[in-house]
């Protein structure tokens, strides 16, 4: 049996959850990943996947017209699976389930409503009237009115739940690739030009809602010449350290944005990982795959009381409120200051990631969901 899965957007970090679906089905099923490229290539993380890709050209209406033939016609496979309510993931596939009768899954991570909101009442109507973006507001609206017709729903937390039901599925990790046995913290510091220095980790998209400029401040407001702030994902290094603090700049290292393969070994230079998430309707119906990956290899971790973090983490992690830099640089001082103690935490955190959000624990939930559709439409 084979499954197709449908990104939006294969340059962006949506392809990051959609490739994690693929690979927890690969193993079961054939499956191939389809889906547009806004930037023309795929998103940096996934450049590694061994999963067959099949990728096109991005347009605005009425261009992309001809483009969702085309992406119509290449789905070939006995269930679909949505990742997104995005009109050119969740949308296609329902114009494929409509033409072909094939089960359609669909997996919401995002409240995608959630990012056109924080724009304020003249943005909102701003992209409501921009009709010729695929993924616009109008289209976007819709997506969320049409759930109803998925054959299963799954969900990755408990906001996106309670909105649109459906079964939790958490992000997960392969534990036996995050293990942090494999690597020498040390030397690999000393690789990256971090020897004998402290070292907070932040990893992904630096956009507004992950709290970046909030830990930033952080950094500036504790007097340790020691202390590195490492920032992995960014694409325009000398762009963005323009906006940090020249009082700090020669703290912060930026590097660009690196191939899931490699995410180990930097991981293992952190001291700290710090995803310090900002309470928004970005970030509300969102759990950063970045927490997964720190509790993997074991690190400290600094975050923040949003959504269902302070669940996930369950006591394996020091969490402080939201949008508040002070507490942010407490914590780090904290953390510091009782190392023994915050690499237990990090120690519990691994256990408790091998035990709930483990690669294997995707599989199976997935494979049941799978399982459950084909028997019901009569694939199997």
């Amino acid at each position: 049996m084979k499954i197709s899965i449908l990104c939006f957007d294969l340059s962006s970090n949506a392809f990051g959850r959609a490739g994690l679906l693929a690979q927890a089905l690969s193993g079961a099923y054939d499956v191939e990943i389809v889906g547009t490229s806004r930037r023309g290539g795929v998103w940096t993380p996934m450049e590694q996947i061994k999963i067959p890709v099949k990728k096109f050209t991005w347009s605005r209406y009425p261009s992309f017209n001809a483009i969702k033939k085309n992406i119509l016609n290449a789905i070939d496979g006995d269930i679909i699976l949505a990742s997104k309510l995005m009109p050119t993931s969740f949308g296609i596939g329902l114009q494929k389930k409509r033409t072909s009768g094939k089960p359609l899954v669909v997996d919401i991570d995002d409240w995608e409503l959630g990012f056109f909101y924080h724009s304020g009442f003249w943005g909102r109507v701003g992209r409501f009237l921009n009709f010729s973006n695929p993924n616009g507001l109008p289209y976007v609206l819709a997506m969320e009115r049409m759930v109803c017709h998925a054959d299963a729903v799954s969900v990755s937390n408990r906001f996106l739940q309670k909105k649109f039901g459906g079964v939790l599925l958490p992000h997960c990790r392969d534990t036996t690739i995050l293990d942090p046995l494999k690597f020498n913290p040390d030397q690999i510091k000393e690789k990256m030009g971090f020897k004998d220095k402290k070292v907070v980790m932040f990893l992904g998209t630096p956009r507004s809602h992950k709290g970046l400029d909030d830990l930033l401040m952080a950094i500036k407001k504790i007097d340790n010449p020691n202390l590195n702030l490492a920032i992995i994902g960014v694409k325009n290094r000398e762009e963005f350290l323009k906006r940090v603090d020249q009082s700090i700049r020669g703290r912060v290292v930026v590097l660009s944005p690196t191939p899931f393969n490699k995410l180990p070994e930097l991981l293992s230079a952190a001291d700290i990982i710090a995803i310090p998430q900002r309470q928004t309707s970005d970030s509300v119906g969102q759990i950063p795959a970045r927490l997964f990956d720190a509790m993997a290899m074991a690190k400290p971790i600094l975050t923040t009381r949003v959504s269902d973090i302070p669940e996930v983490l369950d006591g394996c992690g020091y969490l402080v409120n939201p949008n508040e830099p002070s507490q942010l640089a407490d914590g780090i001082q904290y953390i510091l200051t009782h190392y023994d103690e915050a690499l237990v935490q990090g120690r519990a955190a691994r256990e408790r990631c091998k035990r709930m959000y483990d690669m294997s624990n995707l599989e199976s939930s997935l494979k049941e969901i799978i399982e459950r559709i084909a028997v019901r439409k009569g694939l199997k």
